[in-house]
């Protein structure tokens, strides 16, 4: 069939749920929260993904197959505000695009930059059907522009098939200016922390690999235990490949996972296997991505397991990123696409993927 798209109004959401659209596949529910911000709900065979298509177009929260992937955070819902900090809470956001990371000494940007709370300009809903079957996506646009500066337009979109209990975010940027522009972008994937998962990489557990981030953040205040760890990480990144020590994580902790093997169509895929035997996958083409962070904490106000956070450059803020050559150059008129697949995997699906992640450890 070809596919269908329906224009979004802010009129769709009011407090009270309402059932937009229903096809045999699929069900789309609107709402907004009490603090104003308009939600969309998709919902399939196997679980639901609950959108933000007016704020940066996040995906604040997923359930599939019984299990809540979401990182455990303090926010009762999404809020307003002027960075991601206000509301700190989604299952994943786009960070980015000008300035990215935590600001260093001498930054002014935000915490991961304009991107995660940017209020878009339009949203769509469509429905279409390719070889996997039939498929339902939220898409949206923001046209960032500042007079004598940079000039984007971004293009975030998610899309959910029928029976699948992972999903397609992807966010394409366009540089609309004259002059070139700097990109720094992330896909801020925020599992939840669940103790004693274990992690699978197409990577070796070794220190040149798995690295481990010795540069202390601003907001951390480091004691002496804590840089102990640090040392201790430094030489066997191993240690933390199951969440079997839950304390370990508070302060974060931080690592860059380099040498990704790849397979079909130059793609790499991360899994974090649960003891229930269910697990949590995702899967990026490191070409679109350079650079992958692992981010991990663990303590009474967030729980997040963030394995595989891929990234056009490293979270250390824009003067340091500058410094380490990591901005990336858009010309003018340049668009690029960074698309990343992530969600829930069943334990009938688990063997078979952990079998894949281990084959491209192999190339």
């Amino acid at each position: 069939m070809s596919d269908l798209t329906l224009p979004l109004e802010r009129r769709d959401f009011s407090a009270q749920e309402r059932l937009l659209a229903q096809t045999a596949d699929f069900r789309v529910v609107t709402f907004a929260y009490p603090s104003g911000v308009e939600a969309l709900r998709l919902e399939n065979a196997r679980g639901q993904v609950t959108l933000l298509p007016y704020l940066g177009q996040m995906v604040w929260d997923a359930e599939f197959d019984g299990r809540r992937l979401t990182m455990g955070h303090v926010f009762p819902y999404p809020r307003k505000g002027a960075s991601i900090l206000d509301t700190y809470g989604a299952f994943a956001y786009h960070a980015g695009m000008l300035r990215n990371g935590t600001p260093g000494p001498t930054d002014t940007h935000p915490l991961h930059g304009e991107m995660p709370v940017a209020e878009m300009d339009r949203a769509w809903l469509r429905f279409g059907e390719d070889a996997g079957g039939p498929w339902v996506e939220l898409g949206g646009q923001c046209d960032y522009v500042m007079g004598f500066g940079p000039h984007y337009r971004a293009q975030p979109r998610v899309r959910l098939g029928a029976k699948e209990a992972a999903f397609l975010i992807e966010m394409q940027v366009r540089n609309l200016s004259a002059h070139p522009m700097e990109l720094m972008y992330m896909l801020h994937a925020n599992f939840a922390f669940v103790a004693d998962a274990e992690i699978h990489q197409p990577a070796a557990w070794t220190p040149e690999t798995t690295k481990v981030r010795r540069a202390v953040p601003g907001h951390v205040t480091p004691s002496p235990e804590f840089l102990s760890l640090l040392d201790d990480l430094a030489v066997n990144p191993a240690r933390m490949r199951r969440l079997s020590e839950p304390a370990l994580y508070s302060p974060e902790q931080v690592f860059y996972v380099t040498g990704l093997g790849t397979g079909t169509g130059g793609r790499t895929r991360q899994v974090m296997a649960l003891p229930e035997g269910d697990g949590f996958s995702l899967s990026h083409r490191p070409a679109d991505f350079p650079h992958c962070v692992r981010w991990i904490f663990n303590d009474g106000d967030a729980q997040v397991a963030a394995f595989a956070l891929p990234s056009t450059c490293e979270p250390e803020g824009y003067t340091a990123e500058k410094a380490k050559g990591h901005i990336r150059i858009l010309a003018p008129g340049e668009e690029l696409r960074f698309p990343v697949q992530l969600g829930h995997l069943s334990p009938e699906e688990m063997p078979q993927v952990l079998a894949e992640v281990a084959a491209l450890d192999q190339d």
